[in-house]
């Protein structure tokens, strides 16, 4: 029995191998930024520089809000970014903004997102 807090990849995404293939793309790409910390909780993987830059999640698995297999990609910019892709963006402190991108099929993962990722990514530095 694992210990009460630990979480795995594999049990967020127990049953939802498309789901998986997605974030495999998007940690994928990920790790081809720079060094990343990657982290597992029940509810989301983090990927981090050690500051946390973006997430993955499945608020599908609460709401009935998204696709059964999509993930939502969750990142962290210095601005507020406008583009029909992002599903939401709020502003938790003053200027920290988190966007969520909704991943449904393997071109959702295209050169905006992969900018916005660079973008995350280099602000945590």
């Amino acid at each position: 029995m694992k210990a009460e807090g630990h979480w795995t990849i594999g049990q967020l995404f127990t049953g939802r191998p498309g789901a998986f293939r997605f974030f495999g793309n998007v940690r994928k790409f990920i790790e081809t930024l720079g060094p990343v910390t990657v982290e597992s909780t029940k509810t989301r993987v983090s990927f981090g520089t050690p500051k946390k830059f973006a997430w993955v999640w499945l608020p599908q698995m609460y709401t009935k809000k998204r696709p059964e297999n999509s993930i939502t990609l969750t990142f962290a910019a210095g601005r507020h970014i406008f583009n029909d892709r992002i599903a939401e963006a709020v502003e938790p402190r003053p200027g920290r903004w988190t966007h969520h991108v909704v991943i449904e099929k393997e071109s959702d993962l295209d050169d905006d997102v992969k900018n916005w990722l660079r973008e995350a990514f280099v602000c945590t530095k």
